[in-house]
């Protein structure tokens, strides 16, 4: 049996070798795009309400886990009130959907508050689109989905 479980073990270390080194290198769009993405939570939590005000578009629109819409004004006055006190982004992925504009979706851990008293789902699912204006992406649309127990 210890020879059994010694071989299954050194099966399951070599294919996870394998798995990380298939892992492609990221295109300098994902890597932008990724750092961007993380770039957010990092200026809401640190206050940078300057910022968000450069890196989201006029018509920023942002659904929260709540199921609420919000626009850039209510986002950017929301970090100025430091509501999100600390985070953990990972899974990140990105879709470009043409040259001027990508989907990244990633899994969030998140402390703050939403509404009066209650505190915001601390495990989310999120998607950002990002569309290109000019020669800088800048992020157009936030979502935010709590990640069910089941999940």
């Amino acid at each position: 049996m210890n020879k059994l479980a010694s071989a299954i073990f050194v099966v399951h270390l070599s294919l996870a070798a394998f798995a990380q080194t298939a892992t492609k290198p990221l295109s300098p769009l994902e890597q932008a795009l990724i750092d961007s993405t993380k770039a957010i939570p990092e200026a809401q939590k640190t206050k940078n309400t300057e910022f968000l005000k450069r890196t989201l578009t006029d018509d920023f629109r942002v659904v929260g886990s709540e199921g609420r819409l919000h626009d850039k004004e209510e986002f950017v006055g929301d970090a100025g009130d430091g509501q999100l006190r600390d985070y953990t982004v990972y899974n990140l992925r990105v879709l470009p959907v043409d040259d001027n504009a990508a989907l990244v979706t990633y899994d969030g851990i998140i402390h703050m508050p939403e509404g009066d008293t209650d505190m915001a789902p601390r495990y989310q699912h999120f998607s950002d689109l990002w569309v290109k204006q000019g020669d800088q992406w800048k992020l157009r649309f936030q979502q935010a989905t709590p990640r069910r127990p089941i999940d």
